[in-house]
């Protein structure tokens, strides 16, 4: 793994001329919609230690970007810097069934820790009063949603045109069933500075085999 300070060699990026050609758009971002098939990942969640299929999307995904290393990198005063890991913040909706909060979550190797620990967090911000807190470093993190009532087909993320805003952010949709198969959408949206569809693609194909043997990946014998 990278020092928290260190930085992409931009000279020698392969990605050079890319990131040199994207990184100053007014809109730097693109987004990829596809649909999973998370029918074993829900079969499994029994058995796994807690947590329900969110949960259980955020940790695979989380994992993933830990992995990939396009996921870790964010702009910063104009470098690159390399994350050697980064973390995850979710929408929460509260118990008045009508505003939303953040859920913050560490990235972790273990399923039954982490979705103890997401849940706990889940259940503060669902009854936290409070305006919205950006007094945290939120650069290494990956920005999750859910929206159960959707099943999408496209999706866009509010952004700051005024800030670096290099941090990528997934979206998960409602689960519908069609015969053996449960489908979910899944929006991955990111800066093109940093990366292409070919990372993006590396990562969803990650994560669909992933979803096809989770067993291993929630810690299941």
């Amino acid at each position: 793994m990278r020092d928290m300070a260190d930085y992409l060699d931009i000279e020698h990026w392969s990605r050079r001329d890319a990131f040199e050609y994207f990184r100053n758009f007014d809109k730097p971002y693109f987004n990829v919609c596809v649909r999973l098939d998370v029918a074993a990942l829900k079969a499994a969640l029994p058995t796994a230690g807690g947590g329900g299929l969110a949960t259980a999307c955020y940790f695979i995904a989380l994992r993933l970007a830990n992995i990939h290393e396009s996921f870790r990198l964010r702009l910063e005063s104009g470098r690159v810097r390399v994350y050697p890991e980064v973390h995850g913040s979710t929408t929460v909706l509260r118990a008045d069934g009508e505003s939303f909060y953040f859920a913050n979550f560490d990235h972790t190797l273990d399923y039954a820790t982490f979705a103890l620990r997401a849940g706990a967090a889940i259940q503060v911000a669902r009854t936290l009063r409070k305006h919205f807190d950006s007094g945290f470093d939120d650069q290494p993190r990956i920005h999750f949603t859910t929206l159960p009532w959707l099943h999408f087909s496209s999706f866009s993320h509010a952004r700051n045109w005024g800030v670096e805003d290099s941090i990528p952010k997934i979206a998960f949709g409602r689960a519908d069933r069609d015969s053996a198969h449960l489908w979910m959408p899944m929006s991955v949206e990111v800066h093109h500075a940093l990366m292409d569809g070919l990372h993006v693609g590396r990562y969803v194909q990650d994560f669909e085999t992933a979803l096809r043997e989770p067993r291993s990946w929630l810690g299941i014998g």
